[in-house]
């Protein structure tokens, strides 16, 4: 698949063409909110999940939530081109945004834009990353919604890459490990996992609610507990997840190299295994 599927209003359009106002709320302050999904074989994974998620993040922004059954349909023509155009595993991103509004932060009423896209992924591995100097503000008024207000995680992500990385991992303002900017931060302590939990600031990552079930029925645990920052710098073995991702491990913070965690490898394996056989779960 050489060239992104783009589905908007409908209808099939090519990725360059302009189809969104360019008075659109989505684009001119952020308004807006965004699932990103992995296709696997042409098919979406965990999309009842995603489209829960989609719904809470945009009443959380005082959106009105897109119509469940118009965004299903949206999804299921892109993966049906997808597939007759031969696209094998790739990732899907559905976007609300509040649609047409006022150059200001004031919204009208109205209908909301739905685009949704598909392309493709290269595949997932280890990961160096970077500890950003910036916080993510656990109290912000979007603190764990998946809005298109990304610049911050742009930023970031670009620090990360100037310094050899793939990911850069974010602090909050009381100094505790929180998350990456696409990814939720799993640490290997005493014989389990430790990930921050969500009144860090960090999103409630769809691959972060499955590893947390399907380790425990694995026999792994994992505990939901604050951490400091300084933990990522002392940590043995530690993991990334995400949609695009599943659980990877990270190999290194900043300049200290890090050897993978065994159960990061075999919640990895794990993961991937029950993702084959259960694309709703």
């Amino acid at each position: 698949m050489s060239e992104p599927l783009l589905f908007v209003d409908g209808t099939f359009h090519d990725p360059r063409t302009p189809l969104v106002s360019a008075l659109d709320h989505g684009v001119t302050v952020g308004d807006g909110v965004f699932e990103t999904c992995e296709l696997i074989d042409g098919r979406t994974f965990a999309l009842t999940r995603h489209v829960q998620r989609l719904q809470r993040s945009a009443e959380g922004l005082g959106l009105d939530a897109p119509d469940e059954s118009r965004v299903r349909a949206a999804v299921d023509a892109v993966e049906q081109r997808w597939q007759a155009d031969g696209g094998g595993m790739g990732r899907l991103r559905i976007t609300w945004t509040a649609g047409y509004g006022p150059l200001g932060s004031d919204r009208l009423a109205g209908a909301g834009t739905l685009i949704v896209a598909a392309g493709g992924a290269r595949p997932a591995g280890p990961v160096r990353v970077a500890v950003a100097p910036w916080v993510r503000n656990e109290r912000s008024a979007i603190a764990g919604l998946k809005t298109t207000s990304y610049a911050e995680n742009v930023v970031a992500l670009a620090y990360a890459k100037e310094r050899g990385a793939g990911e850069a991992i974010l602090g909050n303002t009381r100094n505790e490990l929180c998350e990456g900017t696409g990814t939720n931060v799993f640490l290997e302590v005493d014989g389990g996992f430790v990930t921050p939990p969500l009144d860090s600031g960090a999103l409630a990552g769809v691959t972060r609610a499955l590893v947390l079930e399907w380790a425990s029925d694995a026999g792994i645990e994992v505990r939901e507990e604050a951490r400091p920052l300084a933990a990522i710098h002392a940590t043995r073995h530690a993991a990334l997840t995400s949609s695009t991702r599943g659980m990877t491990p990270i190999v290194a913070v900043d300049d200290r190299e890090l050897e993978p965690g065994p159960l990061t490898l075999r919640m990895g394996e794990e993961f991937h295994r029950r993702s084959r056989e259960q694309l709703d779960p």
